[in-house]
This record gives C-alpha cells, structure tokens and sequence, in this order.
C-alpha cells in the first residue's frame, strides 16, 4: 500500500480533498435545511437531486471526456463543484439548492470518471488491486474525516460552504500538476438490461433496491438526524459511523463471499442491516444505539455492492463483467433517484422513524428474493465463482467499474493457471 502512496499520492491527497467537500455537503445541508425549517418533503427534493444529476453524468461524462479531454473536463467540472458550495450559503432556498445538487451531483460523477481513469492508466496488472483498495480507502476516510469538520463552525453562516470550496479548489492543484499525462479514455458497452436481468435477477433487483437504501443513508441521514434533535456532534458521529462500518466490514464480507454461497450471504448481511435499524428502533432515546445502527446499516450495505456485482459475475463470461457492470450501475442509480423525495415525503406524514423502518424493510425484501433465488437455480461451485473485488457506492461510475473487473478478471486467470 504504500508503494501505491508512493506513486499516485497527487491523486490520492486530490481525491481526499475532493470527499471532504463531497462528505461534507449532504450533512451540512441537512443542518441547515433544520435551521431553516425546510420540511422533510422539501429537503427529500433537495437530496434527490444530487442523485439525479449523478445518473445524468454517468451518461455524458464519457462523452465529454472524448470530446475536449480529461484535464479540461476535471478542471471545468471541479470549478462549478466549488461555485455551487458557495451558492449554497448565498441563495438559501430548496429550488436553487436542488438545482445546485443536481450540478454537484453531475460534475462529482464526471471527475471520478476522470480520477479512475488516471488510476487506471497509472497502475499495472501487479498492483491494480492494492491501488484500488487504497483509493476506496481514501475516499471513505475523507468522507470520515469531513464529518469531524463540520464541528469547527456554525451551519447556520457561511465558513462551513466556504471550508467545502476551498477543498474542492484545493484538490485541482496535486491533480492537474501531476506529471502523469492524461490516459486515453475509453469505457465498455454496456448489457442491455434485458439481458442483465436474465443472467442474474438477484444482482439486478438486489442492486436496484441497494441504490434505495443508499440514498437514503447518503442522502437523508442528516435530516434525519437533524429531526431527531441531535446535535451537530452527535450528527457528525452518526453519520461518520456509516462509513467507518462501510471500511471496517468491507474485508470480511468480502472473504466471506470467496468461501460460501453468495446468496446466502447476501441473505446474511441484509438480515443485519435490518436488525441494525431495529436496534435504534428498540431503544429510540439511546445515542449509542443510533450509531450502532449507523454502524451496521453503513457496515453492511457498502460491502453488498461488491457482493452483488461478484454474484452477477458468476454467471458472465470473463469478456462480458465490464458491460454487465455498467447495467448494474445504471439500475443503482434509478434505484437512488427519487427515493429521499418518497422518504422525506414519509418523514413529513409519518415522522422520523419512517427512515429507520424503509431501510429495513428493503434490506428484508433483498433478503426474501435472495433466499427465493436460492429455491430457484443452484450456485455455481467455490471453484467456479469470480473472485470479489473491492469497490464503492459513492463513487459509482462505469470507469471504476471496469477496473474492478480487470481486478477480478486477472484474479480469476490467475487462480486457473495455478496447479
């Protein structure tokens, strides 16, 4: 890992900069949203659009990198990332808010493009998975670390928004000052749906309602929290407990899936994600229990990602894992779009423990289709199933995608041609 340090640092220190400002916008939002007294309903509107824009700049951000090239496309996009922080603060209203998620949500898509791509480009077939591992790594412990950060100003000013600007502007320099050239770009076709769905229902249903769950952790955990009464500390522990369990867990499950019936497994680790939200449920006064909850929810449902598109690849042929990926990926990001709108809207009639309830009740409905899947087709042997590679729901591109299938495509070569 630290040869990987060594070598794409600039990259690295760029893309930590980035998620604090990333990590940091979600939850501030939501405190200032309760300032305000925006209802549920109006910030579930706010959330989805970031969402939205995502899924847009999953789609043109290919486009606009083979059109004027990856360094102006990073610098043009990391600069209305940072524009649209400040607007933030300047025009405090839910439709100039939701319009600036979109942009946000849209460029972030479009720069990790760009990102992947030079890690990508910069890494070789001997340590293309620790340079992953260590990105996803840096990416979470700067989502982490942005939570610490909101504690040293008041949301209801502007030195927070200006804090997320100014490590967003700041992330250009190690970036675009690196000496690596720009990579030549270029992205696999995806599966037509269709298909996808007929090669492996599980990883398409379970990847669609993940994007549900994960939009409703990324996007109204914060106010959610804010609903609750917590304080802005307590909001920045609960929230950070989501990633810190998304890190910590990712290992093993990951070397769980090697060794057993990923259903099964995918069965398991829902189960928990549920019982975790029941737990804060259960004793709803307790702090502790709410970031146990956040733990295990963030714990289980990052690491299923990868669970799911390693099942799906049980089913592909080496050649077709990028293409199938993209359809993955695409599913997740309809899954994320209007759900904050449908969970705030739910938070409004119903109160605050309607968020606890949704993720647990998607969590149980992927349990109950996994378990049916079971019932259905028989697993593929250990010996015949693709190894899992590392790889995050916050960052979902198609670019990040494909170097996770490389990853598991040479994983699999390897373990072929040993006797």
């Amino acid at each position: 890992m630290f040869t990987v340090i060594r070598t794409s640092w600039p990259l690295l220190l760029g893309m930590f900069l980035l998620m604090l400002g990333n990590g940091m916008q979600g939850t501030v939002l939501g405190l200032r949203g309760g300032i305000e007294a925006f209802e549920s309903t109006t910030m579930g509107f706010v959330m989805a659009g970031y969402f939205a824009g995502f899924l847009g700049g999953a789609q043109a951000a290919p486009w606009l990198v083979q059109r004027v090239g990856h360094v102006r496309v990073f610098a043009a996009l990391a600069s209305l990332i940072s524009a649209a922080f400040i607007i933030f603060a300047a025009v405090v209203d839910p439709i100039a808010w939701t319009l600036m998620r979109f942009v946000v949500g849209f460029c972030f898509s479009g720069v990790y493009v760009v990102a992947e791509s030079w890690l990508n480009d910069s890494s070789t077939n001997e340590n293309r998975g620790r340079t992953l591992s260590t990105y996803l790594m840096t990416q979470m412990f700067g989502i982490i670390v942005a939570q610490g950060l909101i504690n040293v100003a008041d949301p209801g000013g502007y030195n927070l928004f200006v804090i997320m600007s100014v490590a967003v502007s700041i992330s250009f320099a190690p970036m675009l000052l690196s000496a690596s050239p720009a990579p030549v770009f270029s992205t696999t076709r995806r599966m037509s749906l269709g298909q996808l769905f007929k090669t492996s229902p599980l990883g398409c249903v379970g990847t669609f309602l993940l994007g549900a769950v994960f939009a409703t952790q990324f996007g109204m955990g914060p106010v959610y929290a804010t609903e609750i009464g917590l304080t802005k500390g307590e909001i920045s522990i609960f929230i950070g407990a989501i990633y810190v369990g998304g890190l910590v867990l990712q290992y093993p499950i990951g070397w769980l899936s090697d060794r057993m019936d990923r259903r099964a497994l995918i069965a398991i680790v829902t189960v928990l994600g549920s019982a975790g939200c029941l737990i804060a449920l259960i004793f709803g006064g307790s702090f502790i229990a709410l970031v146990v909850t956040a733990f295990l929810v963030g714990g289980t449902s990052n690491p299923l990602y990868s669970l799911l598109i390693a099942h799906t690849n049980d089913f592909l042929e080496h050649e077709d894992m990028a293409s199938a990926s993209g359809g993955l990926i695409v599913l997740n990001g309809i899954g994320a779009v209007g759900t904050p709108i449908l969970v705030g809207y739910l938070m409004q009639e119903f109160g605050p423990p309607v968020f606890l309830y949704f993720i647990a009740i998607i969590m149980a409905v992927i349990t109950a289709y996994a378990l049916y899947r079971m019932t259905v087709r028989p697993a593929p042997s250990i010996e015949e199933t693709s190894p899992i590679a590392p790889y995050s729901m916050v960052s979902g591109t198609q670019v990040a995608a494909e170097i996770a299938q490389e990853i598991a495509v040479e994983q699999a070569s390897d373990s072929e041609t040993q006797p």
